[in-house]
Formats: structure tokens, sequence, C-alpha cells
């Protein structure tokens, strides 16, 4: 067990402090290592029958995240719950506009909202972390608009010092890369649906199989774009053609490799130049 710093040691006391003086909780998890932490501690301060872990088997989560998560609870003694929300059927959320992560969080934050209707003394959690509020997250409002609390972002933990934590507890996933929703790799104002969302968890599990960790395939209807990390381009790009014959026989018209490299929300690019326009 990695020991933790000073520093560290007393923004568990926080966490500790945080959980000890409520009753019980129902985390939003998916699987990453924010809810992960969060459902973790959940258990571990306040004990296995106060710590509810509730997961969305929806369209727009990868297939292997929840597995993982399952077995996560399974391996740790945690309660899980799964639910199915039906965001997909919503045209406010599958039209993908700017703000689609808010229809989506409001979908899910309802049906935990019901859940809570069996445990009323609980609080509704999510894994929001310090660095999650610079960030465009229009899902921060759907968590406020059904008090969803955030103890990581009340204890003002980052990514970095939650995973330091999670890597002393030695949770599997603590050095997991972020795995953001399916949903994510379409861009704003195109239309997301169930068969781009397949095509795009087959080639970034395609990537994955042919050994590159951290991945996004972006979908731009015609075409997909694909992104690894800067350092791993050279590897990627000895294999290149075996790589868009494979991910073209996904259903891809064309296939184009992102010289750039892996940037995590890059397609939020195109808001940043929408504000500016619009200044």
């Amino acid at each position: 067990m990695q020991t933790l710093s000073d520093h560290l040691k007393h923004k568990l006391h926080q966490l500790e402090d945080w959980f000890s003086t409520r009753k019980g909780s129902i985390v939003a998890f998916s699987g990453g290592i924010d809810s992960t932490l969060v459902l973790f501690l959940a258990r571990k301060f306040q004990g296995k029958e106060c710590a509810i872990g509730v997961i969305s088997n929806s369209e727009s989560l990868k297939a292997k995240d929840f597995e993982l998560a399952q077995s996560f609870c399974r391996d740790f003694d945690i309660q899980l719950e799964v639910i199915k929300t039906q965001e997909l059927t919503d045209l406010r959320y599958n039209q993908n506009p700017e703000n689609r992560c808010y229809f989506c969080k409001e979908h899910l934050f309802h049906d935990l909202r019901e859940i809570q209707q069996k445990y009323p003394d609980f609080d509704v959690l999510s894994g929001t972390n310090h660095d999650d509020l610079g960030d465009y997250r229009p899902g921060l409002q759907a968590a406020s608009k059904f008090s969803v609390k955030a103890p990581m972002a009340d204890c003002q933990l980052t990514k970095d010092e939650l995973r330091q934590i999670a890597k002393h507890f030695e949770l599997p996933n603590w050095d997991k890369p972020a795995s953001p929703c399916l949903s994510s790799r379409i861009p704003y104002n195109q239309p997301i649906t169930h068969q781009k969302l397949q095509q795009v968890e087959a080639a970034e599990n395609l990537l994955n199989e042919l050994g590159f960790r951290d991945v996004r395939v972006r979908h731009y209807g015609s075409y997909g774009q694909v992104e690894v990390q800067k350092q791993e381009l050279d590897k990627l790009l000895a294999i290149e053609d075996q790589v868009i014959a494979q991910i073209r026989s996904l259903g891809f018209q064309e296939v184009r490799i992102d010289r750039e490299g892996l940037v995590s929300g890059k397609l939020n690019r195109a808001l940043k130049g929408l504000n500016q326009t619009k200044a």
C-alpha cells in the first residue's frame, strides 16, 4: 500500500469527516476512477448497508466499462443497482446540442431520485472533482437541479490527488485512462445513433487490442478520426494501413489519423470558436 503524503492524509481525513456526518449514499457510478473512489469511500466510512452504487447500462457506456464496474463491486463487497436510462430516445439528447450532457445527467439523476425514495435519508452523490469545476460541463447544472452532492469537489480534491488516494487503497482502476461516454466522440449537432456508438466502441476496442491504451475515435459521419497518445503516434503510423482497413470494416467510409494526438475534450474547441464569433 502506497504511503500518503501529509497533504493527502489531511484530504482523506476531510473526506472521512464529510461521509461520517451523513447517513448514507447513493452514488452515480460509471466505473471511472472518480465515482469509483466516491463509492469505495462511502462503503468504507458509512458501511455496506449505507453505500449504494447505481450504474446505468446505457448505449453510451462501453460494455467493458460496465463489466469492470460490476467486477469492482463484487470484489469490494459493494451493493450495486443496475438501471437503464433512456436518454437516446430523448430528442433533446440525441440531436446532440451543445448542452447534451445536461439532458443525459437529467435522466440519470431523475432515476436516482426515484431510487432515493427507498433510502430517503441517503444523499445522491456524483464523482465530480475540483478540476471539473473549471471545465465546460453542462451536467453540473443537472446535478444542481437535483441537489446531487460531490464530496471530491467539496473537499477540493483534484484528479491527480484522487488517483493517488485510489492507488493508496489499491483500487484496480486507479490509473485507468479517462473513458468519457461514447456520445462525446460525435461532434455537436450531429445526431447520436446506436449504430454510431457501436462503431466507435468497436473501433476503440480494436485499438486497445493492438496495444494502444488511451484512445479516441471521433465519428464525423462520413469518416472516423483516430487519436492516440502523442508518444504512440509513430507506433500507430507504422501500422497505419492495417488500422485503417480494420476500422473501415466496421462501417466507416473513411478513416483518418489525427497527427496532433489525443486531446481530451477536443470537440469542445468548436464551442470556444462559436463563442468568440458571437462575442
